[in-house]
């Protein structure tokens, strides 16, 4: 499926993100292709993303024959405050020329002369939008109308923020991409704006975040009633330390959650058990089913969700009617 903006620029309905991947990135983003992703995101932000890795992909995949022209690209320009010591920019110049120079070493990190689509990672501002958020979008606009990026986008933005950008703004965004909260009407807001606008909304975290969101809503029952675990199908990639940084991304209360790993033969009987289904490709990318359950404390299955947009309303009665009596509210 493809979806069009407003400035009718195409774009594949499904993205493969390239946060965490570290050194993976490279044989990730070629097995990701491999599997029939067609759109690859990706941020000049070396806390989190290997932008340049993802260029090597894109070299290696030229060469097997699929060309730049037919994967659309998207990455981002990272404030200071996202950044550590490695900026791709010189952090004491002017936001305008901090812009210029994160654009220039993507196109170098990526073997391209222009990308797809260009986001802001986040405003510089918590509440509204600021001198510098409008210094920094008026900079993308001169990158989107020199025809170097497609489209221009935003990311982590409220819905106040963004019906300020589409007032003010010379070009609107064509894509806004945010974190989607179940227990927050999936962004609905922000999303209904978008539509208003013509604008293409990307949510991410479909399913991190809003078990995240549930941590708040159980109260004192989580962590002492309640425990969530997460137990990765990939132990080659999803080592300890990256387990850890993913918990620490998406604000998890580690006091009531934990995040597991194992070895091969042990992941295959704890998916076997609970109906996961999941398969390494060559390349070693993991295809798997997205499957929530919840086990009370003799070890039965209880409940099992498809997917990741399951009702967080009816997992909270759930959690809660399998609490004792006197623990119920």
């Amino acid at each position: 499926m493809t979806l069009t903006a407003y400035n009718h620029i195409p774009l594949p309905s499904f993205m493969y993100g390239t946060a965490w991947k570290k050194e993976a990135t490279t044989h990730l983003v070629q097995a990701a292709v491999a599997a029939g992703f067609r759109a690859i995101d990706t941020a000049n932000q070396l806390i989190h993303y290997q932008e340049a890795l993802v260029g090597e992909a894109l070299q290696a995949l030229a060469k097997e024959g699929i060309a730049r022209d037919s994967l659309f690209l998207q990455t981002k320009f990272t404030p200071v405050s996202g950044q550590d010591h490695r900026t791709p920019y010189d952090a004491s110049a002017d936001l305008t020329t901090q812009v210029t120079q994160s654009f220039a070493s993507s196109l170098a990190h990526l073997h391209t002369d222009y990308v797809d689509s260009y986001v802001l990672h986040g405003p510089y501002s918590r509440w509204g939008l600021g001198a510098s958020d409008r210094e920094v979008w008026t900079a993308m606009e001169g990158l989107y109308q020199s025809g170097k990026t497609k489209m221009i986008g935003i990311s982590n933005v409220t819905a106040e923020q963004l019906t300020q950008l589409c007032a003010q703004a010379a070009v609107k965004p064509m894509v806004v991409q945010n974190r989607c909260y179940a227990a927050l009407g999936w962004d609905k807001e922000v999303r209904d704006i978008c539509r208003a606008h013509g604008i293409i909304y990307q949510g991410f975290s479909l399913l991190t975040a809003n078990m995240a969101g549930l941590q708040t809503r159980l109260g004192m029952d989580f962590g002492s009633k309640v425990f969530f675990v997460a137990i990765t199908v990939d132990p080659e990639q999803d080592t300890p330390a990256t387990l850890k940084r993913y918990a620490e991304t998406h604000g998890v209360d580690l006091a009531g959650w934990a995040f597991l790993t194992g070895t091969p033969s042990e992941i295959r009987e704890v998916a076997r058990q609970h109906g996961v289904v999941y398969k390494k490709r060559p390349r070693g990318d993991v295809d798997h089913t997205f499957l929530t359950s919840i086990v009370d404390t003799s070890g039965t299955l209880r409940v099992q969700y498809m997917g990741v947009r399951f009702a967080s309303d009816e997992f909270l009665r759930d959690l809660q009617s399998l609490l004792p009596e006197g623990n119920k509210r």
